[in-house]
């Protein structure tokens, strides 16, 4: 991110009213009025890693995150455990079946996250990146689906992709002979994913039944926001029920552990368990609340409102006559310019702080800008979302302000920016 310049979020989902924003404020447009020509678009921001690249389906890159082997081993010692009890003539060779389960399951959740990342391309959302990590995996989706039906679609295909999974191999285990490596590999794999679908069905943030709820109660009440704070305190008080209910449910036996084996490192283990899962969903619950927040006043951002008026100055001026004229001018910024009028550079504010007052008349102004390049000129008319993407494409602390017309407006600060992003985001929703 240039310095500054908050990060826009990504693959959350967000609320987007047309949120009026400052109004312009009089006397702001600069005293330079010099055409300038057609920028090329912004160098796009270095894609995000994320580990271990593994392809490029659809064209997304897919990323394992180095806590996936930490899972991988976790996988790999339990169900080898399991395999010890089913299968004892397998030996150490269970470790190996073992690795070849949890290989396969975050297959499964692979398939499970190219669904949403086929359903976003279908709606034309750009997807930046899958990654799978610690607890599975993350698609992570740029933009906002445009409408509560496109929102359930989205977040419905995966969780319905994992019954199809368990669905197939439950039919490939129906052949197998029970008690068998196949049998019980295909029999783990059905399981696995029909628990991979149920608990991503359950209607709290930041799981896809969810998202499945905040699109319903989207539909109902027209705002995206009133889905989004629903399902969120949904999803917090659903992991204070997986922290106090999943040590329960496993101590009472509910799911498949005895009296005598509920004690000890078992318990200590299913504890720590809830706990990290609870944290996940309630993090998660929370920061989809905080990036609706942020998304809702986003559009509060214009370029326009928040562009200082600048003066023109040639590049021999002196550092003492920029800023004379600057401050008769009601100016915050200097624009050095050649003899047409043409810009050249911006010069830099913290630069001006730096030389002492009685050095000023000797210091020209060139010495103390930044060349302008295509990525430091921004339209006037951008704002938003779209006005931090430019910013971060080439990381600057000044900007150029154009018109349409390509006539300077002003200076863009990445400091004021970065003010008036903390600003918004102080206000209520």
């Amino acid at each position: 991110p240039a310095p500054g310049v908050p990060t826009p979020p990504t693959g959350t989902h967000h609320d987007t009213p047309d949120t009026p924003g400052t109004p312009d404020i009089p006397g702001r447009r600069t005293l330079a009025h010099s055409p300038t020509g057609n920028s090329r678009p912004p160098r796009r921001a270095p894609e995000p890693r994320g580990g271990l690249l593994m392809g490029r389906p659809f064209g997304v890159p897919v990323y394992v995150a180095p806590s996936w082997f930490l899972v991988a081993a976790l996988i790999t010692w339990v169900f080898g455990n399991q395999l010890d009890r089913v299968l004892p003539e397998l030996g150490a060779a269970r470790y190996l079946v073992s690795l070849f389960f949890a290989v396969a399951f975050y297959a499964s959740v692979l398939v499970h996250e190219l669904a949403h990342t086929v359903a976003a391309l279908r709606f034309k959302l750009p997807v930046r990146r899958i990654q799978l990590q610690f607890f599975g995996g993350v698609s992570e989706i740029e933009k906002e689906a445009e409408t509560p039906g496109r929102e359930f679609v989205l977040a419905f295909v995966g969780p319905l992709l994992s019954l199809v999974l368990a669905g197939v191999f439950y039919l490939a285990m129906r052949p197998v002979q029970p008690g068998t490596v196949p049998g019980v590999l295909l029999a783990g794999l059905m399981i696995s994913n029909l628990i991979v679908a149920a608990f991503n069905l359950l209607p709290g943030l930041p799981l896809d039944g969810g998202r499945m709820l905040r699109a319903v109660v989207w539909k109902i009440t027209g705002r995206a926001m009133s889905g989004t704070v629903a399902a969120a305190w949904v999803g917090r008080a659903l992991a204070v029920s997986v922290l106090i209910g999943l040590p329960l449910l496993t101590q009472s036996g509910a799911l498949g552990s005895t009296a005598e084996d509920s004690v000890g490192m078992d318990t200590v283990f299913d504890a720590l368990l809830a706990a990290i899962l609870a944290a996940i969903i309630w993090t998660g619950a929370g920061n989809s609340l905080r990036m609706a927040r942020l998304r809702e006043h986003l559009p509060e951002l214009r370029a326009r409102n928040l562009t200082r008026r600048a003066v023109p100055v040639e590049t021999t001026t002196p550092l003492s006559e920029a800023l004379r004229r600057a401050n008769a001018a009601g100016a915050r910024a200097l624009v050095v310019v050649d003899a047409a009028g043409e810009p050249l550079s911006l010069v830099r504010e913290a630069a001006i702080v730096g030389v002492p007052e009685h050095r000023r008349p000797w210091v020209a102004v060139s010495g103390l800008a930044q060349d302008l390049t295509d990525g430091m000129r921004v339209s006037a008319e951008l704002s938003g979302e779209e006005l931090l993407d430019v910013l971060r494409a080439t990381p600057a602390t000044e900007y150029l302000v154009v018109e349409d017309t390509g006539e300077i407006y002003g200076v863009l600060s990445a400091a004021d920016v970065e003010r008036a992003f903390v600003k918004a985001m102080a206000r209520p929703s």
